[in-house]
């Protein structure tokens, strides 16, 4: 199985991922994706996609529930677990949150983050 880091060869996943700034941790804050890339977020139950708007919200789809097609959310970051969430900020061993429908949704913990271009 390949590793969640590869987006076609090495070397372009690398240079994808160099674009999005991750930090020391592997997280990135959505607001450094550039246009043009998109976020895949596998979480231990269901991979997300998640792709950031100019004006601070996102288009995220994946779980095949609550968001089987690209859904506009206002409100996307993860939390260690307890309240506190941050915002605009995906980082792995941390839970991806959002909010639909009004209702917030915490996912099961964030195992990988990779950028894509997207199609």
């Amino acid at each position: 199985m390949g590793s969640l880091m590869e987006s076609g060869s090495i070397s372009d996943s690398a240079v994808l991922m160099a674009r999005v700034h991750p930090d020391a941790d592997g997280g990135v804050e959505l607001a450094n994706v550039p246009p043009g890339l998109m976020l895949e977020v596998r979480t231990r139950n269901h991979t997300y996609t998640i792709i950031p708007q100019p004006s601070g919200k996102a288009m995220i789809w994946g779980h095949p529930e609550l968001c089987p097609e690209p859904i506009e959310v206002a409100e996307v970051g993860s939390t260690a677990g307890g309240y506190v969430v941050r915002e605009g900020y995906l980082c792995p061993d941390m839970k991806l949150v959002f909010r639909h429908n009004d209702r917030p949704v915490k996912t099961s913990r964030i195992v990988g983050v990779r950028a894509r271009k997207q199609q």
